[in-house]
Formats: structure tokens, sequence, C-alpha cells
């Protein structure tokens, strides 16, 4: 089972009065890259909230937006009553001293700075383990999303290692006709430009041996063959982080695929290497979403 690292998760539940929503957004990224938003409220518990993030998700350019809204009253505050009481007799002593009447002025000194605050309220520990349920939930729906993605990847995926397996078939059916065709080659070029009498045959043989020894693909074929099968391996996994893996693994299928067409010398081969190497790109392209 695969996991990409595209996905979307959203969460809302009320605890104690607080609306908590949590909205989770996730694209493809190298490593766990994190911008997150969360009211003053939560401000304390942040590095939490981080690690359940990073834990949850693991990996992927991360947008976490965690919205609060206080339901059923107005949002708690305090007067500093003394620094009221210091604003009333200056504004007093000024209204004598001017003549003026005071009249009723306490809206007046309600709004100066810093007489009317906002409480410093803290969440309780039982609201932040119904907070921290309600973002696992958010995680939870992003992951599942991330599943469904994922299908579509390995589907795509397998039909691409498919692709590059049917081509190296090919090649292993041509190989024969490869060899035969090199010798025949040599040979002609040989009697063409020394003449069938002036070359030792025996010698020739030696050096054909050793030519077609040169251009042999048997281990890089056998070698495709066992990152083909590892492949499949990895796919077939309980870990969700896979992309890094497989991803390497096709750095070495690029490996195989290049040193058999630098050896081909053969058309209809080079042919169905090219092909690999088409299906094998569209296959990298797909792995950076997986994650």
């Amino acid at each position: 089972m695969l996991y990409s690292m595209t996905g979307y998760g959203r969460a809302e539940q009320t605890i104690n009065g607080k609306t908590f929503l949590v909205e989770i957004k996730s694209l493809n990224g190298k490593q766990f890259d994190l911008r997150l938003n969360i009211p003053s409220l939560l401000k304390p518990f942040e590095f939490e909230v981080r690690n359940l993030l990073s834990e949850g998700l693991q990996r992927g350019s991360v947008e976490c937006i965690i919205t609060l809204k206080q339901n059923g009253a107005s949002k708690p505050i305090s007067i500093n009553t003394d620094l009221a009481k210091a604003y009333y007799h200056s504004v007093a002593e000024l209204a004598a001293e001017l003549h003026i009447e005071t009249g009723d002025i306490l809206s007046t000194i309600l709004k100066l700075p810093d007489v009317v605050t906002s409480s410093t309220e803290i969440l309780t520990d039982d609201e932040w383990k119904g907070f921290s349920l309600v973002l696992k939930e958010a995680i939870g729906l992003l992951n599942a999303h991330r599943i469904d993605e994922g299908k579509s990847l390995e589907a795509d995926l397998l039909l691409r290692l498919k692709n590059i397996e049917e081509q190296q078939a090919l090649i292993v059916t041509l190989e024969p006709q490869r060899r035969l065709r090199i010798r025949e080659g040599l040979l002609k070029l040989l009697e063409e430009n020394v003449g069938k009498e002036n070359y030792d045959p025996n010698r020739l043989e030696q050096e054909l041996i050793y030519y077609i020894e040169k251009i042999d693909i048997s281990e890089e074929q056998v070698r495709l063959n066992n990152h083909c099968k590892y492949f499949r391996d990895i796919l077939q996994e309980k870990e969700p982080s896979k992309g890094k893996k497989l991803s390497f693994i096709l750095q070495e299928f690029g490996r195989e695929i290049n040193t058999t067409g630098s050896k081909a010398n053969d058309a209809a081969m080079q042919k169905a290497v090219i092909l690999m190497k088409d299906e094998l790109e569209k296959a990298k392209e797909q792995i950076l979403n997986v994650l």
C-alpha cells in the first residue's frame, strides 16, 4: 500500500463552550515542512501540536490552520480599578480647573488604554485532551485521503514496472540474434578489408569471444530483474513511508538500463532501451508524490 503526500483533512468539535476547527493540507516535499497557524490559547501547547503533526504525517509540505470560537458568553475581561481611579481623579481635576461639567465620564475612562484588558485564559488538561483528539481526527482524515491518492499512484507505478519488464523480456529474445549479427558483421569487415585467407580463424575466435564478453548484458539483466522484484516487495510492505526507498531503487534501474543501452550495439535493442527509459522517467515523476 502506498500513501500519497497530497491530502486534506478537516475536523471540528466544541469543548466546554470552545469550538475548535482544524484544517490540514499536505503537498509533496522532500522533508516534513510545517506552516502552523494557531490561536493564542494554544500557544503553550505548540510544541505538542507540532509533534502530533510530525508523527502523524511524517513527510510533506504541510499547512495547518487552527481556529477557535468561544460560544455562549463574551470573552473574559478584567478591569484595572486602580488605573481607572487614577484616570478619574486626573480628569476631575482638569474639569474643575476648566470649569467643565464632568457628567458621566465612566464610559470614557473605560476606553482609555489598559483599563479594560482580556483575561489570561489557560486551556485546561481536559480541554487539551479533547482538542488533541480533534487534531488526530483531522490527521486521520488527511491520511485516509492520502491512501486514496496512493492507490492511483501504485496502479500507475505497477504499469510502468510492467512495461519495463516487457521491454526487458524483448531484449532477452533479441540477445542471441544480436551476438550472431555482431559476429557476422566483424567477419564481413575482415574479409572486405583484409581478405579471408589473410587472418587466423583461431585467433579470430578468441578475439570474438573477448569482444562479445565485453558487450555481454546478462549481468545487467539479472540485476534489473532483482530490482523489479525488490520494487514490488517494497510496495507490499506495511510501512507508510516508502517514497525515498523506491526513489533509490529507480536510480538503480537507470544504471542498469543505461549500461544495457551503451553495450547494445543493436537498433532493435536500443529502441527497447529508449522505451524503458521513457517508462522510468514517468515512474520517477510519480515517486515524487509518494510519502
